[in-house]
């Protein structure tokens, strides 16, 4: 019996084999796999909480932890399956809680098969209008393999340039057969009784539901890469959308307006995502019956053939917060501006000038801080420093008016986590402080501003009255909505308020808010000034963003900090050609604290030349840098100094020129080498400081005029390069630029010159400080 048994056995398929290997051991309850992230701003824990949560469904056990936790996993001595889900952040560095566990494995006196007995997958995350993209996950995959371990499944590498979800969306598909087969194999491995036949016979399986191996190089750049991931999207929605056509029927038949918005019959779970089998009608009818044709698409209604689809939808997000307000002494002390004050520093804004003139496109303000007070705060040129602000007063209540919360704004919130939650690794979020009202937690913790992620708009379906809202929410978290939800919800900013807005029968309980929405995080600086010049000051100069009307805004609205610093200031702003007024008036205050930054710093060596790159306001590092030049000059008359070069663009040279007097000053007195100024929307065909009369519109232009002295200084002269601005176009054009020059004036190869380059990037003389 027991022979015929395992003859049964022998002949059975892998995955049956690991069934009845689990069934025969009852210390095994599901097979179990290690899930590690690295997160700078939340991202990354989101999604590895979101698969942790998932694995359930597909009969696994996932143990998460936060890379910096060491405590709770021993990758020395793992045999299950690993799955890394990390950014990047900054110049290409590790997130903070990841940074530690990089350096680990980055010692060069682990042996070449410490990880031997490891396998891994691993997700990174990245933005390629920055430069390193996805540079943490690329390094922590390299060293896992030169340390002996192998991958189990193909790389993803998700750009947010693009949006996340394209590379996303189909790795996350793909991951759950790898796992399993993973599981399969190391199963086989440590069991005498699977023949070797059945092991390659599911390794060698195809499975056209996980497109894996595409996916290993959808490091995205270009829009054709979108097209093809989409197509691929678009094709597996076709078959789920004729799996379920029975169904879809009796959807579409049922559009009654008190259907309940949780209701079972609108969607099936597959795989932890719900096959959504709705469709909305072609046309609406307005209160008087007449039918209204839709013409055209926006954030609140779809076309064909988006809106006849059945959709694949994300799994539903467990709720894990409870919440409740509870009303308090209205004599007690409020408290005002951000909770961890001890840690900040609060300054007052003596002086505040707009430097653009006329009618310019951009509004650049100049501010100077009064930090005195505090002798320990000291920085150093290039160095960046933290506003805190809050949400703007008309938003939160706004926010409060919607959530019919308002007349309890005033009431202490009570978090506490929810007994029976299914999260894994839920907690209170750290950052929202006990006993204090909810007009403050919406004031100054929660970033009512933020984007909606996908999660949060399938947890808002839930409560959601109206079908045809339902439906669009559903639409837009849906993979087959994702150009929808780019193109009306991602790409123009829109804010959790707004999407509430353009959504009325959408009534998310505040327990929901406070699950999805970020912390509120300060705004970075770039100080614009020196020490040495300016003692017991710290300037900074910033454009005031404005943000469009589109879709789902009606109005236009400015950027949150820079909103807020410019009505702060308004009252004492100066404007150009104006006396400074004599009147006295109050300082406005704000709280601030450094973020030093070590490596975006003029050479420690005064004989060595630089060169900065910097139009518009990303010119205001390098103020810093020459004002410290300058003062190094004065102290040091007998010292060697290396060239200094700085390019500077902008539209008009009587509009926009920040700096212009100071910055010519620094040429009059020998500080600034050369000053290369170029002006995009001047008529003028020859610039001042160029020695060409073609016309130079931005400063790679005036960079590749000066191409032999640029690659003598950094290639000869091992000088340094510094470029500050703008992310998205400057910084990718000067990249572009500089390889091109390296390729020219050397006589090399387009892959040999980027070489050089990141050689550069590696000896830390080329240096970014851009932003998106």
């Amino acid at each position: 019996m027991v022979f015929r048994l395992m003859g049964t056995i022998l002949r059975q398929p892998v995955s049956h084999l690991l069934k009845f290997a689990m069934c025969s051991m009852p210390c095994e309850v599901n097979p179990r796999f290690v899930l590690l992230y690295g997160s700078q701003k939340g991202q990354a824990q989101s999604i590895a909480e979101g698969l942790a949560e998932e694995a359930e469904e597909h009969g696994l056990v996932a143990e998460l932890s936060c890379l910096e936790h060491k405590e709770k996993y021993n990758l020395e001595k793992e045999n299950a399956p690993v799955v890394f889900i990390v950014s990047t952040t900054g110049d290409g560095e590790p997130p903070d809680n990841a940074l530690q566990f990089v350096k680990c494995i980055k010692k060069k006196t682990l042996p070449t098969d410490h990880y031997k007995h490891l396998s891994y997958a691993l997700l990174a995350l990245g933005d390629t209008n920055y430069a390193n993209f996805c540079n943490c996950g690329k390094i922590i995959e390299r060293r896992l393999q030169e340390l002996g371990a192998k991958q189990f499944y193909a790389t993803g590498y998700a750009d947010d340039g693009v949006g996340l979800e394209v590379v996303l969306d189909p790795w996350l598909d793909g991951l759950w057969k790898a796992i399993k087969s993973a599981l399969s194999k190391m199963a086989s491995d440590r069991t005498g009784y699977l023949n070797a036949e059945a092991v390659d016979s599911t390794k060698g399986t195809p499975d056209s539901s996980s497109p894996d191996v595409q996916l290993n190089l959808l490091s995205i750049t270009d829009c054709q890469n979108c097209d093809s991931v989409g197509g691929s999207v678009e094709t597996v929605s076709k078959s789920a959308s004729a799996a379920s056509a029975p169904a879809t029927q009796t959807a579409v038949s049922d559009h009654r307006p008190d259907a309940s918005a949780g209701s079972p019959g609108l969607a099936s779970q597959s795989h932890g995502a719900a096959s959504v089998t709705t469709s909305a009608p072609e046309t609406q009818t307005k209160d008087a019956g007449v039918p209204c044709v839709i013409l055209a698409s926006s954030l609140k209604c779809s076309l064909p053939p988006l809106s006849e689809s059945s959709l694949n939808v994300p799994a539903l997000p467990p709720s894990y917060l409870d919440v409740s307000l509870q009303e308090v002494d209205t004599t007690e002390e409020q408290i005002i501006g951000p909770f961890n004050k001890e840690t900040l520093h609060e300054v007052p804004i003596p002086r505040a000038v707009q430097l653009t003139r006329g009618d310019s496109v951009k509004t650049a303000l100049f501010l100077e801080l009064d930090i005195s007070a505090y002798p320990m705060m000291t920085y150093q040129p290039g160095d960046s420093f933290d506003v805190f602000c809050p949400n703007r007063a008309t938003e939160v209540e706004d926010m409060l008016h919607r959530l019919g919360l308002y007349d309890q704004r005033n009431h202490r919130v009570d978090i506490y986590l929810c007994k029976d939650t299914k999260k894994k690794g839920a907690q209170v979020p750290p950052y929202i402080p006990k006993n204090i009202s909810l007009l403050y937690v919406l004031t100054w913790c929660l970033e009512i501003r933020s984007i909606p992620k996908k999660a949060f708009l399938r947890a808002l379906v839930e409560h959601t009255g109206d079908n045809v809202q339902r439906r669009r929410l559903q639409e837009l978290c849906s993979k087959q909505g994702t150009a929808d939800y780019n193109l009306y919800v991602r790409d123009p900013s829109l804010s959790v308020l707004e999407l509430l807005t353009a959504f009325p029968s959408c009534s998310p309980p505040l327990s929901l808010l406070i699950e999805h929405l970020p912390k509120l995080q300060p705004r970075p600086y770039s100080a614009a000034s020196s020490c040495l010049m300016y003692p017991g000051k710290l300037h900074f100069v910033f454009n005031v963003v404005e943000l469009p009307a589109c879709s789902g805004r009606p109005a236009g609205r400015r950027g949150l900090c820079t909103g807020w610093l410019f009505d702060l200031i308004n009252p004492v702003l100066l404007f150009p050609g104006k006396d400074e007024s004599s009147g006295r008036m109050a300082l406005p205050k704000i709280h601030v604290s450094l973020r030093p930054n070590c490596s975006f710093r003029p050479p420690s060596d005064l004989s060595v030349p630089f060169i900065m790159v910097g139009p518009g306001t990303g010119v205001a590092p390098f103020i810093g840098f020459l004002q410290q030049r300058e003062k190094e000059r004065l102290e040091n008359p007998g010292a060697t100094f290396g060239e200094t070069w700085l390019f500077f663009g902008c539209r008009h040279r009587d509009h926009d020129f920040l700096f212009r007097e100071e910055l010519e000053g620094f040429v009059s007195s020998g500080t600034l080498s050369h000053l290369k100024v170029c002006f995009s929307r001047d008529d003028q065909l020859e610039e001042e400081g160029n020695d060409s009369a073609a016309r130079c519109r931005y400063v790679q232009h005036n960079l590749r005029l000066s191409s032999q002295h640029v690659t003598d200084i950094l290639l000869k002269q091992k000088g340094c390069l510094y470029v500050c601005g703008d992310a998205k176009n400057m910084a990718k054009d000067v990249n572009e630029t500089l390889i091109e020059m390296i390729r020219t004036e050397l006589q090399v190869d387009q892959l040999e010159a980027m070489k050089r380059l990141a050689g550069l990037r590696e000896e830390k003389r080329y240096l970014q400080d851009i932003w998106g």
